[in-house]
């Protein structure tokens, strides 16, 4: 819902790092591993209850995201470099509640569960759909420059990292915070079904 504001208001400085970094010679792909290396340590920060690390851990994930992109647009966007971000974003973003699942199962697994079933959701309307406009030609006039379809919802990247930021902020009420999320996400889930198949029927 909030992704086309905020790709306007970081876009200006993730272009003028990605040109930095495009002098030294790193790829768009090598810096989208690289974040979701940076990604991957909030889960043992996450276990030890290390919160607020864990939180440096997620924000430099996202800035390593949004960076590939922009580097992407310099160097040219490919289909493997798509793939790439689009797969790892998605293990990155369950990574966090299951994070939170392993600091304590006691309070946090169901909420986890239910939070990680809510991702598969949006996860895959989002997918099935980028496949089949791909293949029908059908173009986002909103997000030209995305290797794939951005189909929009209640819960894109902007509200999933405000999620993300809050669980570390508040950890303790990160059972609350997930069922409302996750509910949010069922709601983009249903409307992303239904309008995808009025378009492609």
């Amino acid at each position: 819902m909030l992704d086309r504001v905020s790709i306007q208001l970081i876009r200006q400085p993730l272009m003028l790092a990605a040109k930095y970094l495009d002098t030294t010679g790193l790829t768009a792909n090598q810096v989208t591993v690289l974040g979701f290396v940076w990604g991957c340590f909030s889960l043992p920060a996450l276990m030890a209850e290390h919160y607020l690390l864990a939180l440096v851990f997620i924000v430099l994930n996202r800035i390593f995201d949004g960076l590939d992109g922009a580097l992407a647009r310099i160097q040219g966007i490919t289909d493997a470099g798509g793939f790439l971000d689009i797969s790892l974003d998605f293990l990155f973003y369950s990574l966090i509640p299951f994070g939170f699942v392993l600091a304590n199962p006691e309070q946090n697994a169901v909420a986890g569960a239910f939070l990680i079933f809510s991702f598969v959701g949006t996860g895959s309307s989002f997918l099935a759909f980028a496949v089949m406009a791909s293949k029908r030609g059908i173009g986002n006039p909103v997000y030209k420059n995305k290797s794939l379809y951005y189909m929009s919802g209640l819960t894109e990247g902007t509200e999933t990292i405000a999620c993300l930021v809050a669980f570390c902020l508040f950890p303790l009420h990160f059972p609350a915070i997930a069922y409302l999320f996750g509910a949010a996400c069922w709601f983009t889930t249903f409307t992303r079904i239904y309008s995808g198949f009025e378009t492609l029927k």
